[in-house]
Formats: structure tokens, C-alpha cells, sequence
């Protein structure tokens, strides 16, 4: 290898990627890997951590070995080098026996400057055999968090990943991750021998990032809002499950936003069909699993969405680390609810312990993290051994662009500490605050901890609420992470010092996210109206006026219900209409024209400018839903055997019988009312509704006496809607 200096490796940079100028720590980590000595590096994804190691790819002789975890970044990030004139090749699943041979080849006769393999082939004998017959330069072990049990994405191969490389002959190691707590790089580096080597690491600030976080409540309607604010802009959204990405993607596409699904369970060709969509800007929104984004080489992701609590703080960042690569605006909006901490902790129950007992630790982590009243960068930065020294993050979090109520908190900080000291600095969060609240359990009993002077000294708070001050005193540094006994919690000599001369300090007050949530659903009393009355009495009107006209009932033209949304989203065309509640296609042709004519003078008397919301529409598994009930009372099967088909009460088929068909479709029900009902009741009921002012069960009961059930009268309601409305 010629002997480099400064100009021929900013020349290199240059020639083959087309930058003027490192950035960061790039140049000393290349210069440190092309001295032959090992390396680990830590950088934020969008810093640049893949041209470590591509770089030197290029200047030194032979094959640099690339470990990857994912076919997709393999694949995204040869195309890139291949377009930057750089020969790279992967080796997969995904190819065929004649392909595979190929790329092997190309190493063994010096063709290729990279090679991307998967952790599982290092583990075959005749993959070490061809190893030792290419001219390896070095190795690159990239994702080197996946390592790692106490990591968010641990993948057992990682961890043979030395004894494997032991078999080739000696070549320098780079390690390089895009998150790693202090606990996680310490299993890196002795996993791979690497414990004198130099830790390059960047700050983990993305100061171009906005962190919010939100109460899981609608967020169907939500994510649909947001994005349709951020219309023609590339983002991502992310989600546990393949049947809540599939659910979500066809959600987004008939609400009129273009999206594609991405998860495992896809065929390969299908998931590379749409990353290159996604990466083309043919479709604007990917729906994905954690699987997709990492290595995806676009620059202008401008949000990214967590419908679904991750699984971690690391996950959280290296998943929006995927916004913004540019600089520019990234948007990252996260939904919280508990409830997905808890199915998550479920989900854990077939692992081993020592794998439950980590990934529990991680959740609380990130539960602590979500419901968190500090800054989102103090709180994440410190997580990962970082300290954020600024007072807020100006605003680029929605607790500092919102800050939240303060207390004074120092006998409360006095008693935590105090705690710490006493069970002797062996203990975690939750044990710890299971004293201070007197809560007399096994492990409590166990340790004579309820003998301690601290504990049940404050039992008026919360769980919550002492987790949350635990939480804020370790970023505040009054407690440390022990780093070899995760989950311990040690006093520092700050911690110390307080308890020896303690003075006012100011905490954040907790806010219950699940409160909030409960809040946001609630539905308004009758004192608290969300429309316009105004309007909502003039539609009234005009739907008497019409009723009349028709010689029907008022509510057979629209019920009270969609004339609360007619006066709240102010809809003005046939398409607008057919998304309020209770209103298809055929109602809407057949009775909107006046309706529509109403608001839109309403509107420009007034100058009111119409939200852009409006109500989601149905994906299609609910509409094939609808379509099963549709087809099984064409084919007149009993109701109950319907009902039973679906899993669902009697009563339940009902209502959704009765949405049908005031949405617009007919239904012949008379093959089931005739076989189980009195021709005599039957034509009272129907007579009853064809002169009430209302449609309402309760007065329908109260009116008809004993002689039907409820049931009986919803039933004959629904045949009586599906014949004078439709």
C-alpha cells in the first residue's frame, strides 16, 4: 500500500464519493484503520459511519469483508458503491447457487474492493475456506450492537463472530454502531477482543430532529393528519407487527396517501420492489417493521412515525436517526400508551431469563422515556453516556417546547438517596421505590428492607410518580447505572454531597399519560358541543323540511350524529359527505345535494376556513368485513350463525347491520323475521317508527311496552331503515 498523506486521501474521498471534507472523526478513523490497528467507532446514523470503512476499502489492496445483518442494507449499499464506480458485491439467501459462485470469484481474483455478507455464513466451513483463498484487507463489523444481550437488536451469530474471524489470517477489526449505552460497548469490546483498542464517538445530537411524543389515543386519525400536513414529503412509519404494517399501509392508501407495506413475512422481490419505490420517490410513505431503513441511504426521510411503543431507547434512536440524514427537517412523532409495554413484556415469556430479565429493564427504559416531563435529548443522551450540557434543547422537543410544570423536590430527592444508601447501592429502580411507598413484598421481606428507616416514608405517591423522580435524579446525576450489574443503581459523589448538605431543587412534575389518553377519548358531555350549533339547527331544519316533503321520518334522512359532523368538518362535495359517520355512496347521491348547498353558503357567510381533517375512512379488511355480512343475509343464513362466524354477540351483528345499512345499502332481512317473529308485532313496530320523531331504542322500549325486546325492536328498526330510507 502506498504510503498516504493528507491531500491523496482527501483525493480518494473526492475521486470516489465526491466530498471536499471529513466530517467529524471520519479522518482519524480511517487514518487509525489504514495503520493496520483495530477500531470501534460509535457514530449517530447520518454521520457518515459507513464511509469508515468504505474509504479504506478502496485504497487498500484486496477485500475489505463487510458483516451486515440485513439483505436490504446489503443490497442498497452495493447499488451505492457500484454508482460511485467502487466494485462491491453481497453474499445471501437471496441468490442462487450460479450467482453466489460468481460474487466468490470476483473476490478470490481481487475483482472486489467490498464484500457484504451475513453473520450466519461465517459459521460454515467452506466460507472460512474461500476467507482464507480471497486477500481479505480487513474486517468491518457493522450493526456491532447486535453483539450485544443488553442491545436492542441482539443476533446470537454476532457473538461467534471473533472465534470465526480467529480461522483467517490476522486483519484489523473496525466495529462500528450507531448506538450503544456504556453497558453495550462494553460487551462489544470484549466479545471481540477489542478492549485496548480506541473508541472514536460522535455526539449523538441530531440538533435538525424534533422529538415528540404523544397519548395513543386515535392515532389512526392522527397519523392521517400529520401526514397529510407533510403531503409529497418521504417518511416512515413504523410499527411491532407485520398485521399492523399491512393494516396501517392500507389505511394510509385509501385515505388518498401513497404507501407500501415492508415487513419479513413480504417475498424478497416484493420488499425490494418497494424500498425501490420508496428510494425512487414513486411512493411517499413506507410502512414497516423495525427490518426496514437500516443502511437505506436517503438523505430527505423528513418524518418518521412510531405507531407502536419500540422496544427500546436504542431502537427509538436508530429509528428516527432515519429522518433528516440531510440536516434538514426531520419530524419524529412517537404514540405512547402503556398498554404496549405490557404486550411487549408478554411477549418476552418463552425467552430465557436472563433475556426476559434485559428486555424488561429496556422497556422500563423506555416507558421512563416516553412519560418523562425533561428535555427528550438530556434524557436519551444520558441513557447513552452522553451529557447534554445545554438547559433545553430550544425547542426542538415538545417538552421543551412545552415545558411542564416544576416542584420542589428536595425531601423527596433526600429520601431516594437515602433509600440507595440504605439497601446498600444492590438494587434497582423498582425495588427501591417499592420501599419508599411501604410496599411489603417477598423481595422487600426477603432483604429485612421494610425494617429500613425509609421505607413506606412515601406512600402518598404513585409508582409512577417515584419512578419518575428516580428517573430524573440519575440524568441529574445524583445516581449512577452500575455498568457491570445492570439494572443496579450506585450513589455518585454528587448523590453523596446531597445527602451530606441538601439544598432546593426543582423536579418536573409527572404527567400520566394514560390519564391524558383517557381524556382525549372521552366523548363531550351535552354540555361541552365540538360543532358549530349554529349550523347544526339550521341542518336540523332543513332535514324536518326534506323529512316532510318525503313523508318520512327526519331521522331516515340523516341521523343526529352525522349532522354533528356535517357541522364540524362543514363537507361540501359528495366525496366528503360519504366519509361522515353513517353516510355511503347511495345516501349521500340520494340526499346530500340540499345538505351540501346549506353549508357551503353557511361557509362563505360566515369566512370560515374548513378543516382539512376529516374522518377516516374504512380500510379494506373492514370492508371486507361489511362484505361478509352483506353476502351471508343475501344467501339468508340465520343471523346467529352469522354472529358465530365472526366471533361476535348477537346484538353486536345488529349494529353492524344497522351501520350498513345507514350507510346507504338495502338489506332483505324478512327471511330471519319471518321465521322468528309475530307478523302482528312485526307491523307495530315498523308502524311505530314510521311516526316517531326518533329512531331511539330507549323511547322505542318505553313506548312499546313488554311486547318486543329490545333486540326484536332493533331488528325490525334496521329492516324498517333498510326499506323507507334506502
Amino acid at each position: 500500500m502506498e504510503v498516504l498523506t493528507d491531500i491523496n486521501l482527501k483525493g480518494a474521498l473526492k475521486k470516489y464519493f465526491g466530498f471536499d471534507e471529513f466530517r467529524g472523526k471520519q479522518e482519524a478513523v480511517i487514518k487509525n484503520l489504514l495503520a493496520g490497528n483495530d477500531t470501534f467507532v460509535i457514530m449517530p446514523t447520518g454521520a457518515g459511519k459507513s464511509l469508515c470503512y468504505q474509504l479504506p476499502a478502496t485504497i487498500m489492496e484486496g477485500t475489505a469483508l463487510v458483516i451486515s445483518p440485513l439483505i436490504a442494507l446489503m443490497k442498497n449499499q452495493v447499488d451505492q458503491l457500484n454508482s460511485h464506480g467502487i466494485e462491491a458485491g453481497f453474499l445471501n439467501s437471496s441468490m442462487n447457487r450460479a450467482e453466489y459462485d460468481a460474487v466468490k470469484q470476483k473476490a478470490i481474483n481481487q475483482e472486489l474492493k467490498l464484500l457484504y455478507v451475513a453473520p450466519e455464513s461465517l459459521v460454515k466451513d467452506e466460507f472460512i475456506e474461500f476467507l482464507n483463498q480471497a486477500n481479505i484487507s480487513f474486517v468491518a463489523v457493522d450493526e456491532a450492537h447486535c453483539i450485544s444481550e443488553w442491545g436492542h437488536d441482539f443476533r446470537p451469530e454476532y457473538r461467534r463472530i471473533r472465534e470465526i474471524l480467529n480461522r483467517i489470517r490476522n486483519v484489523p477489526i473496525i466495529a462500528l454502531t450507531a448506538t450503544a449505552t456504556p453497558k453495550v460497548q462494553l460487551d462489544i469490546r470484549a466479545n471481540l477482543r477489542m478492549m485496548e483498542t480506541p473508541l472514536f464517538i460522535t455526539s449523538f445530537n441530531r440538533k435538525n430532529l424534533y422529538y415528540e411524543v404523544r397519548p395513543k389515543s386515535n392515532p389512526n386519525q392522527q397519523i392521517i393528519q400529520f401526514i397529510k400536513q407533510n403531503m409529497d414529503k418521504s417518511g416512515i412509519v413504523y410499527c411491532l407487527s407485520r398485521r399492523k404494517v399491512e393494516e396501517i399501509a392500507e389505511l394510509l392508501k385509501v385515505n388518498g396517501i401513497t404507501a407500501v407495506p415492508y415487513h419479513a413475512g413480504l417475498d424478497p422481490a416484493t420488499r425490494t420492489r418497494h424500498q425501490d419505490m420508496f428510494l425512487n420517490e414513486e411512493i411517499n410513505v413506507v410502512v414497516a417493521t423495525i427490518a426496514f431503513g437500516m443502511g437505506i441511504d436517503k438523505p430527505d426521510v423528513r418524518f418518521v412515525i412510531h405507531y407502536d411503543v419500540p422496544k427500546s431507547i436504542e431502537s427509538f434512536y436508530q429509528e428516527t436517526g432515519r429522518g433528516g440524514r440531510d440536516g434538514l427537517e426531520g419530524n419524529c412523532l412517537l404514540f405512547y400508551d402503556y398498554n404496549d409495554i405490557v404486550k411487549l413484556e408478554k411477549f418476552m415469556k418463552d425467552k430465557p431469563v436472563s433475556e426476559r430479565e434485559s428486555g424488561k429493564l429496556l422497556l422500563y427504559e423506555m416507558a421512563s422515556f416516553c412519560e418523562s416531563g425533561v428535555c427528550r435529548r438530556k434524557s436519551m443522551f444520558h441513557y447513552f453516556g452522553e451529557h447534554f450540557d445545554e438547559v433545553n434543547c430550544n425547542g426542538m422537543c415538545d417538552n421543551c417546547r412545552n415545558p411542564k410544570e416544576t416542584f420542589q423536590a428536595r425531601d423527596l430527592v433526600f429520601l431516594a438517596l437515602q433509600c440507595a444508601r440504605e439497601v446498600q447501592e444492590k438494587f434497582g429502580i423498582s425495588h427501591m421505590v417499592n420501599v419508599v411507598r411501604g410496599i411489603n413484598n417477598q423481595q422487600v421481606t426477603i432483604n429485612e428492607h421494610h425494617l429500613l428507616p425509609s421505607f413506606g416514608k412515601a406512600n402518598h405517591l404513585k409508582e409512577k410518580e417515584w419512578k419518575s423522580i428516580f428517573s430524573q435524579i440519575i440524568i441529574q446525576d445524583f445516581l449512577i447505572k452500575d455498568i457491570d450489574d445492570y439494572g443496579v443503581i450506585k450513589l455518585s459523589e454528587k448523590g453523596r454531597d446531597f445527602l451530606n448538605k441538601p439544598y432546593d431543587l426543582d423536579l418536573v412534575k409527572f404527567r400520566d399519560y394514560e390519564e391524558i389518553k383517557q381524556k382525549q377519548e372521552q366523548i363531550p358531555t351535552e354540555n361541552f358541543k365540538t360543532y358549530d350549533e349554529v349550523l347544526f339547527e339550521k341542518l336540523r331544519k332543513l332535514r324536518r323540511e326534506k323529512a316532510k316533503e318525503l313523508g318520512k321520518p327526519p331521522y331516515i334522512l340523516f341521523q343526529d350524529p352525522s349532522l354533528e359532523e356535517m357541522a364540524t368538518k362543514y363537507p361540501i362535495t359528495i366525496d366528503e359527505f360519504t366519509n361522515l359517520v353513517g353516510v355511503g355512496r347511495g345516501k349521500a347521491e340520494k340526499y346530500a345535494r340540499p345538505f351540501m348547498k346549506l353549508i357551503k353558503e353557511y361557509v362563505e357567510e360566515n369566512e370560515i376556513e374548513r378543516t382539512t381533517e376529516v374522518v377516516v375512512k374504512s380500510a379494506a379488511k373492514r370492508s371486507m368485513v361489511k362484505l361478509f355480512f352483506i353476502q351471508q343475509v343475501d344467501r339468508k343464513t340465520p343471523l346467529p350463525e352469522i354472529a358465530s362466524a365472526k366471533g361476535i354477540s348477537y346484538g353486536e351483528l345488529l349494529d353492524e347491520l344497522e351501520q350498513i345499512i345507514y350507510s346507504g345499502t338495502k338489506l332483505n332481512l324478512d327471511y330471519y323475521i319471518k321465521e322468528e317473529m309475530d307478523e302482528d308485532l312485526v307491523e307495530d313496530i315498523m308502524d311505530y317508527f314510521m311516526h316517531s320523531e326518533t329512531d331511539s331504542l330507549d323511547d322505542a322500549e318505553k313506548e312499546l311496552g313488554g311486547d318486543a325486546t329490545r333486540e326484536e325492536i332493533q331488528l325490525i328498526r334496521a329492516k324498517f331503515m333498510s326499506e323507507v330510507a334506502n
